[in-house]
């Protein structure tokens, strides 16, 4: 019964030693195969030295002689360093915080350039911002960030190419000046915003003025036009009046004298003589002296009459 027994142990022995050995065998196959990821890079060194970078893709190393050095991230990266002091030209210690954006080039010079990239970089941007505001005074530092940003981005870019890192961008994120100099710097900015006030105060109150002044004058032009027009349609009205007064006097005289017309008509058809004219001119003459006129100048051919009157009588009552 032992002999049953330990017979098949000592058949497992070597296939489990097959087994385990093919495990092995397959991990170590598997870290030979490295897959690089997009915006990665992957410097390769063998026995110690530098291999070569491999790029995005599938890619084999030689077992136990070769080595992954480093992981370099390709993309563009971001690093915010605290507040450094500099003094400006006026000799004004004031804090200064940056921000510098970066990419790496060269994946190499990344790694065998300098011992710790991102201390060189904060280092190197100290120093570069420490020259740049020592030529500056204090309004320049706090007017002329544009400036200091292209400047410093300039410097940091040639001084770490040689490291496989470019410089694109540097930001002055916060300008901290003394709290003396901050609190003259209110004072003269409250001073300023109500200069503005006021000043824009006034110019409202201009504008203000200028806009009743122009109202009235358009009211007053209005007013001027409106009475114009008026005069025109009285002068109108009346010069329309009198002409329809003096066309109805003409028509009337008109009448009146077709009237004597048609009345000496009728008194020649009837046969009257000169005596019965003049008669009828002395009636209308006596009409004439009814009015309230204090003089009365009596035509010589009428004075004639005053005589025949008791005659002229008689023969109108014939």
């Amino acid at each position: 019964m032992s002999d049953l027994i330990m017979l098949p142990a000592a058949s497992a022995g070597p296939f489990i030693a097959v087994i385990v050995l093919a495990i092995v065998l397959i991990l170590v196959l598997g870290s030979c195969i490295k897959i690089v990821p997009q915006a990665t890079a992957m410097v390769v060194e063998r026995l110690g030295g530098y291999l070569g970078t491999w790029g995005v893709g599938v890619h084999f190393k030689m077992p136990f002689i070769d080595r992954i050095a480093r992981k370099v991230l390709l993309k563009e990266q971001v690093v915010d360093f605290a507040p450094q002091p500099v003094i400006t030209k006026d000799n004004v210690t004031m804090r200064i915080d940056t921000v510098v954006f970066f990419q790496i080039t060269d994946p190499k010079l990344f790694c065998y350039g300098v011992e710790n990239p991102i201390m060189a970089i904060e280092n190197l941007t100290a120093t570069t911002l420490r020259n740049i505001i020592g030529d500056l005074e204090l309004d320049q530092t706090l007017t002329s960030r544009e400036t200091i940003n292209t400047k410093m981005r300039a410097s940091l870019d040639v001084a770490t190419d040689p490291w496989g890192i470019k410089v694109t961008r540097v930001e002055l994120k916060n300008i901290i000046p003394p709290a003396a100099i901050q609190d003259a710097m209110e004072k003269q900015m409250k001073a300023e915003r109500e200069r503005r006030e006021a000043v824009t105060r006034a110019e409202g109150e201009k504008r203000s003025t200028i806009l009743v002044a122009e109202g009235k004058k358009e009211s007053a032009i209005l007013d001027a036009e409106a009475e114009k027009q008026a005069a025109i349609l009285r002068a109108e009205a009346k010069k329309e009046a009198m002409i329809r007064e003096a066309e109805g006097q003409a028509l009337a005289i008109e009448k009146v004298q077709m009237a004597t017309a048609e009345g000496i008509r009728y008194i020649k058809e009837a046969g009257a003589d000169e005596a019965v004219l003049r008669i009828k001119s002395l009636e209308a003459f006596a009409k004439a002296a009814d009015g309230k006129a204090t003089k009365i100048i009596i035509p010589s051919e009428i004075q004639g009459l005053a005589g025949l009157a008791k005659a002229a009588a008689e023969v109108v009552k014939e």
